[in-house]
């Protein structure tokens, strides 16, 4: 969740203003971006699009099919091999809070919300209501206001996340270093009975999109440990999704159930996505800059679950009708 503070850096060094048309170069980068250009209409949770009573404490209209057990590299130690994990379909309608509390007025299928700032009884509650639950967690970088920062070793601490100070690059090829950390993270999720994991941050490799790690990851690296984190997910019964990393997408397609993507629309990148939809998993896609009118005329044709949010991704949500 980071793109835009590149893009906002960049605009007032080089002191540009106005519309942005499809991303240089440079490419997109993995979270936060800048603010929108223009004010949204409508503030408050979208309530245009009821959803049916929960079939069988599925998604409303929905019924869970898993596919069976994950394969022999998806079991790990510490967390016993799950009979299967929800596998949501494109089309689903979804909503993005990570300012709390959250407001869980939205009429929508799946609700992602931050997994250290909400507890199990948040959890339940949006179960309760039909919802199914993304927690999102970061896992391709520290952060120092988590609680479990002290576990992270030193030397895998890399550069500084632009834009955010208290933030570091991970070296993700010490997989035998941050295993402990990440299956304490996803144990947690798996407590707290969420039902699949937004993890972020995981396409450290990737310097066309944002500065560097500090350091020499290659493709092969990231592929590894993206691979590495959705077999501890699925070992553990949650979905995993894919954040943004366009340019790995056909090559992590089969291990990952859904993309999380961040302004494809802005940046005429949602071609890249788009496997997803054509394998039967979702794109729950989110537009800061353009509005609704905007993209979703682009969005439904592709089967996109596209909604428009403010960028601290707060109970502000305009979905497509």
């Amino acid at each position: 969740m980071r793109r835009a503070v590149i893009i906002a850096l960049a605009l007032t060094v080089s002191g540009c203003s106005g519309e942005i048309g499809p991303a240089p170069d440079q490419g997109p980068a993995s979270s936060s971006r800048g603010q929108p250009d223009a004010a949204p209409t409508a503030v408050g949770p979208d309530a245009a699009s009821p959803i049916a009573p929960p079939d069988a404490g599925g998604i409303p209209g929905k019924a869970d099919s898993p596919s069976g057990s994950p394969g022999a590299d998806a079991a790990s130690d510490g967390a016993s091999a799950a009979p299967g994990w929800w596998h949501p379909t494109p089309g689903m309608t979804w909503d993005w809070q990570l300012v709390v509390p959250i407001d869980q007025s939205a009429m929508v299928d799946v609700y992602d919300i931050d997994l250290f700032e909400n507890t199990a009884d948040v959890v339940a509650s949006l179960h309760s209501k039909g919802r199914k639950v993304i927690c999102y967690v970061d896992l391709g970088s520290w952060e120092s206001y988590r609680p479990d920062a002290s576990s992270f070793p030193s030397i895998v601490l890399g550069a500084t996340y632009v834009g955010y100070p208290n933030e570091r690059w991970l070296d993700i090829r010490r997989i035998d270093l941050l295993t402990p950390i990440v299956r304490s993270r996803l144990d947690m999720a798996k407590a707290n009975r969420c039902d699949a994991i937004e993890a972020d941050n995981m396409d450290g490799y990737d310097t066309n999109t944002h500065e560097s790690s500090g350091f020499p990851l290659t493709y092969q690296d990231q592929i590894a440990y993206n691979l590495f984190v959705a077999g501890e997910a699925h070992a553990r019964g949650m979905a995993i999704a894919l954040k943004n990393d366009i340019f790995q997408v056909m090559d992590l397609l089969p291990d990952f159930d859904m993309e999380v993507n961040e302004e494809c629309f802005r940046y005429s990148e949602c071609n890249l996505v788009e496997p997803f939809v054509q394998a039967g998993k979702p794109v729950f896609e989110c537009e800061y800059t353009l509005t609704a009118d905007q993209f979703c005329p682009q969005a439904k044709p592709l089967n996109v679950s596209a909604i428009q949010k403010h960028l601290n991704l707060d109970a502000f949500r305009i979905g497509c009708p």
